[in-house]
């Protein structure tokens, strides 16, 4: 058994513990779902791509919307493994859409982040049938989602060549992977039958393109950071990078480091209902449009 199958198992195992201890927490009351919603048609080898949306039942006004990217090395994870985190954000008035995107090897890097930023349209153009704000669009990412939600947030090209402007309003990076690829990449030195040079390819121009940290810009969406103590060193080495590059376009932006959470458990203390992230991405995304960005723990 590869060191990658033992990771899936790993996942596919907390998962399934998480919602067990869940089932108590009542995340099933008060929310309505909308799943396998086509966002995108496929094309070649990529099937059609589809989002999962949660809401809260009987919303008095149009809600914050956050989208989430899962993680899974840029080759694995679906949306159906993350439903509970829907369930839990309707509890905070939050309409919660969840997207699969195409994985590696059938997609490059840049096809997932055209996928993501069409996820993003679509939510733009019909979330206000789910009782969403079109105009108050937040996206979150873990591992390998963050990076895909940093890339698509910076670059501003995805959202131009479906002719429209950046609609994100707000980041939230939790335990993002893939921050600064070029480094990882370079530093590594894989033979090009690597996963990573499937999804990134040999050429190192793409790995400077795929990396957030070399987009950073004044006009970018504001964010908020999370990162664990225990995780892995690539992610530990990019996060700090990121955040010391922020200082000239964003010295302001919350950084927390949660000192006994490895990677994994990063995302999956959002199975626990009355986990305090919920409440500080909540404070941070009604922050945003103030002048003043206030994260409290």
């Amino acid at each position: 058994m590869n060191s990658q199958t033992r990771v899936s198992i790993i996942i596919i195992l907390i998962l399934f513990g998480a919602f067990l201890l869940t089932l108590s927490g009542c995340t099933f009351i008060g929310n309505k779902a909308h799943k396998n919603i086509i966002y995108a048609k496929g094309a070649g080898a990529i099937p059609d791509q589809q989002l999962n949306i949660f809401e809260p039942k009987n919303p008095k006004s149009p809600k914050d919307v956050l989208i989430f990217i899962h993680g899974g090395n840029w080759n694995s994870g679906r949306k159906s493994q993350y439903s509970l985190i829907g369930r839990n954000w309707t509890k905070h008035d939050i309409v919660y859409v969840i997207i699969d995107y195409p994985l590696s090897p059938a997609a490059t890097y840049k096809e997932m982040a055209d996928y993501s930023a069409k996820s993003v349209k679509w939510v733009k153009e019909n979330i206000q049938n789910y009782g969403g704000n079109p105009d108050r669009i937040f996206i979150s990412g873990h591992s390998a989602g963050g990076h895909l939600a940093a890339l698509i947030s910076m670059d501003d090209q995805y959202f131009q060549k479906l002719d429209m402007a950046n609609p994100i309003k707000g980041l939230i990076l939790i335990d993002a992977a893939g921050l600064d690829m070029y480094g990882y990449l370079i530093e590594e030195n894989f033979s090009n039958d690597n996963t990573y040079l499937k999804t990134f390819t040999p050429d190192q121009k793409n790995w400077k393109n795929a990396s957030p940290l070399y987009h950073l810009h004044k006009g970018m969406p504001p964010m908020t950071i999370f990162r664990g103590g225990k995780t892995y060193p690539s992610i530990v080495s990019s996060n700090e990078k990121f955040i010391k590059a922020m200082q000239e376009f964003a010295p302001e932006t919350p950084y927390e480091i949660l000192e006994s959470k490895k990677h994994i458990p990063m995302i999956t203390q959002f199975f626990n209902p009355w986990n305090k992230r919920y409440n500080q991405i909540h404070r941070f995304m009604e922050s945003v449009g103030n002048k003043e960005i206030i994260v409290k723990k």
